[in-house]
């Protein structure tokens, strides 16, 4: 039985929590939602279930998370997450809400900042790096664009339940303050939302949180309370399962408009790697569909025939994207339908790369993609291994073939990321 379980919105968000754990050495296994139930999801010390619920409607994803905590709801279980987008987009007050009304409960605390990845809150107010999330890139996301900044304002808009906030004057004054505030609010808020300024504020939270039942937010919080469960306890680092393959070719999908894939992507042309970019615009007729992913999949080929290294990626250019978008909504399809399309025919193309080079190595940028690429080969779960940037590991598959990968969420990493995940990944 595992001692925190936490549930994930999508596959990145879940790999970025997981390796919260995975550096304190705790076996972190993350489960494809409805794929864990015959066994009970209980590999593990740390289950993780991605419901793959951000682009769901505000019906289905209170369904998924209300049925994946049922079946892990059980008094031997110490803590229980639900780990969401570290700006808020998707259905926050619909998953929150389930997780309370699965396990009876009326009460979490809310931890969004992620400082080592310029997320951080003050008196309430979201910023990403330094600025307003409101102003910031996320401000045009093409499926949740976010104009408001306040989260007390954003996650009161989607739940019925009160919401309140404990801001960082109170952090300041140590651990001992914030579980007195916290314990105040009980009594009047369902939900409270905890400033973040840095990471010394994360380590404050921790030791007062770590006897919470609930907790809300990003993946930054548990690197801290993982440390604090670990304390004083001799571990051994997770180990990983032979990968058998007929050779060590990696592919790389990037499916992600955000400007941290596209720098990217850019990294990686401009260092001599093939890149090879899907022309979206292309896939709303089957014939012109049909001759472009040929086209793609031929100029894998090519290129796999002198190199080990491979990057897919769909059209990332504004005026690109914009013209995809314009020609989907001339035949009535929404930004969600173009953004799965996009998603599906990349995972599509790559499954029949891997299936046709027995590649077992492969990167992928961005959530959307990662669930249709996972979704595709058949993984049921994932074991967390090592950590590459703040948030970003490598995981395996946990049944043959074993797959050796790195679900990247869209909007973190440096530039050169990709880079390094391929020289770790070697």
């Amino acid at each position: 039985m595992p001692y925190t379980v936490v549930i994930a919105d999508d596959v990145t968000g879940a790999n970025d929590i997981g390796i919260m754990y995975g550096k304190s050495d705790l076996e972190t296994i993350v489960y494809s939602y409805g794929d864990g139930k015959k066994s009970g999801y209980d590999e593990g010390e740390v289950v993780i279930i991605d419901t793959d619920s951000r682009f769901d409607t505000y019906q289905d994803a209170y369904k998924k998370v209300y049925d994946a905590v049922s079946h892990v709801k059980n008094p031997q279980v110490k803590q229980y997450i639900d780990k969401q987008c570290s700006v808020f987009r998707g259905n926050i007050g619909a998953e929150f809400d389930a997780m309370l009304d699965a396990l009876g409960e009326e009460f979490a605390v809310v931890v969004l900042g992620f400082p080592d990845n310029g997320r951080t809150t003050i008196h309430s107010e979201h910023y990403v790096h330094g600025v307003l999330l409101a102003d910031s890139q996320f401000k045009q996301d093409p499926v949740h664009p976010m104009t408001k900044s306040s989260l007390v304002e954003i996650l009161q808009e989607q739940t019925k339940r009160k919401v309140g906030a404990v801001t960082y004057e109170v952090t300041e004054q140590g651990s001992e303050a914030v579980k007195k505030a916290v314990d105040e609010c009980r009594n009047l808020y369902n939900y409270v939302i905890m400033d973040v300024r840095n990471n010394e504020d994360l380590g404050i939270l921790a030791e007062a949180l770590f006897d919470e039942k609930i907790i809300c937010g990003s993946s930054a919080l548990s690197k801290y309370l993982a440390r604090i469960y670990v304390k004083g306890q001799s571990r051994v680092p997770v180990s990983e399962t032979k990968i058998e393959e007929a050779d060590k070719r990696i592919l790389c999908i990037a499916g992600s408009l955000t400007p941290q894939t596209t720098a990217q992507t850019l990294y990686m042309k401009k260092h001599g790697y093939p890149v090879i970019e899907l022309n979206t615009k292309l896939l709303f007729d089957d014939r012109t569909k049909q001759q472009e992913c040929n086209r793609v999949s031929e100029a894998v080929k090519k290129a796999y025939e002198t190199e080990t290294f491979v990057m897919l990626h769909s059209m990332n250019s504004v005026e690109d994207v914009e013209e995809t978008k314009r020609i989907a909504a001339v035949r009535g399809i929404d930004n969600t339908a173009v953004s799965t399309l996009v998603s599906g025919t990349l995972a599509m193309i790559s499954e029949q790369v891997i299936q046709n080079y027995e590649i077992r190595r492969i990167i992928v940028c961005g959530g959307d993609t990662s669930a249709s690429l996972c979704s595709s080969l058949s993984i049921r779960g994932m074991r967390i291994l090592k950590e590459i940037e703040p948030g970003l590991p490598t995981c395996q598959s946990i049944d043959r073939p074993y797959y050796k990968m790195v679900l990247k969420s869209g909007s973190f990493g440096t530039e050169e990321f990709v880079e390094k995940a391929m020289n770790m990944l070697i």
